[in-house]
């Protein structure tokens, strides 16, 4: 597959003509929301097998070759051209697909309200053959040991139908946030620990669940200790079973990293402990700041290289954003929160009040700014097909286990084509 950056002037006709491929496949396989009036800066997937490359001035066969990691001799067979042939600019070569990557994928799932809306369980249809882990999001622990359940309604037979591994989430949540109270409460009284587990092991085996998640957040740092010793018990508890054990853990760029979110998840011990770790590598755009990226490219590879010196890098899966921000200028500390949008909503606002998409380079994500009707500024930042390459291609330099998504429910179709044209999913047969 190839991402074409639409130029002034352009149209999917003519777009679908210099890729050999047509309007009506391009629209249906990104589900264009704008067919008849593109932006400029939109990115689209082209759903081709392999790409195409137009000669510029100076290239030569091997010099593309390397920076597309084929050999010459390929690329001249396949174009028929001879080695040390002159090309012609604007000469159009055939690139074939690069060979795909193993890596897992999972996606939390998060029913809101007193029932699943239709829209949140066809999200979960249609992601789960691109998946390994589905999570509902989740089971809330109360402070007896019991658990709070979410709502799951054919989630468990969506990813039985796609072989794939069903994710209990467990959190420290109570009402609106996580309580450090709760997870004191949790890791350090063994009866109420005790119970805990065994209600964990008996929901796990009514539904199916197979991965064991504990998303445990803002804990006291002097429980640090406390949760390892506590998931060094559960794994003992769930390996009888024959299930995983995860975690979720704070972006962190050091061992020494202060304040509640941080302290208590030890990367190393974790790294020792549990199967494999998400990191919440995202929010640094978030609805209650300012706006910017919700999770560059810096930032994200100066946690994860971090991580990689206490976690072994299968193990590590990159969190990663479903949607954007649309923040109403100017930004205020304390003010109107940003709204959640979609990728595909993004492209509409920039289609409706006909601004180009911009592309940040250094963050390695798209963005725009526009006018309401009403004459307020606004600046977008969410995610396209080029940022989400860009991630790719970290997730396979680093040699991570895989990607975890937050969340579905956010349309965002051309993750999915680039998951099949960049990895083969590992589906998991867990008894």
């Amino acid at each position: 597959m190839q991402i074409h950056i639409v130029r002034q002037g352009e149209t999917l006709y003519g777009i679908a003509q210099a890729y050999s491929t047509t309007a009506s496949e391009i629209i249906e396989t990104n589900e264009i929301p704008n067919p008849t009036q593109l932006v400029v800066g939109q990115a689209i997937v082209i759903p081709i097998s392999g790409q195409f490359y137009w000669v510029k001035q100076g290239d030569t066969l091997s010099s593309i070759s390397r920076k597309f990691g084929v050999t010459p001799q390929i690329l001249g067979r396949i174009n028929n051209l001879q080695i040390n042939e002159t090309l012609t600019i604007g000469f159009r070569l055939y690139i074939p697909p690069k060979t795909k990557t193993k890596a897992e994928f999972n996606a939390y799932v998060e029913p809101l309200g007193d029932q699943v809306s239709p829209n949140l369980e066809q999200a979960a249809r249609e992601a789960a053959p691109y998946l390994t882990y589905l999570g509902p999001f989740s089971f809330r622990i109360r402070r007896d040991g019991s658990l709070e359940e979410p709502l799951l309604n054919n989630f468990a037979q969506i990813a039985k139908d796609n072989d794939v591994t069903l994710m209990m989430i467990v959190t420290n949540l109570e009402e609106d946030g996580f309580s450090d109270e709760l997870g004191r409460i949790v890791l350090t009284n063994q009866t109420i620990q005790n119970k805990l587990l065994d209600n964990i092991v008996k929901t796990a085996k009514k539904y199916g669940f197979r991965d064991i998640h504990f998303d445990m957040e803002y804990l006291r740092p002097q429980d640090r200790e406390a949760y390892n010793k506590f998931l060094i018990k559960a794994r003992e508890r769930f390996k009888k079973e024959g299930w995983l054990i995860s975690t979720a853990l704070a972006p962190k760029t050091s061992g020494e990293q202060k304040g509640k979110w941080y302290e208590a998840h030890d990367y190393k011990a974790h790294g020792e402990i549990v199967d494999f770790v998400v990191i919440m590598t995202y929010e640094w755009g978030y609805s209650g700041g300012p706006p910017m990226a919700v999770s560059p490219i810096g930032p994200v590879k100066e946690v994860l290289d971090y991580a990689l010196t206490e976690i072994p890098s299968n193990k590590i899966m990159m969190g990663q954003n479903l949607y954007g921000y649309d923040w109403t200028l100017p930004f205020e500390p304390g003010g109107e929160f940003a709204k959640a949008v979609s990728p595909q909503q993004a492209i509409q606002l920039a289609s409706r009040y006909n601004v180009p998409i911009q592309y940040d380079s250094e963050a390695q994500a798209p963005h725009f700014n526009y006018r309401d009707r009403e004459g307020n500024s606004h600046k977008v930042w969410f995610e396209d097909a080029r940022s989400i390459q860009a991630k790719f291609d970290l997730v396979k330099q680093l040699k991570l286990r895989g990607v975890s998504y937050w969340k579905l429910g956010l349309s965002f179709p051309q993750n999915w084509l680039l998951i099949t044209d960049n990895f083969e999913v590992e589906k998991k047969t867990i008894q």
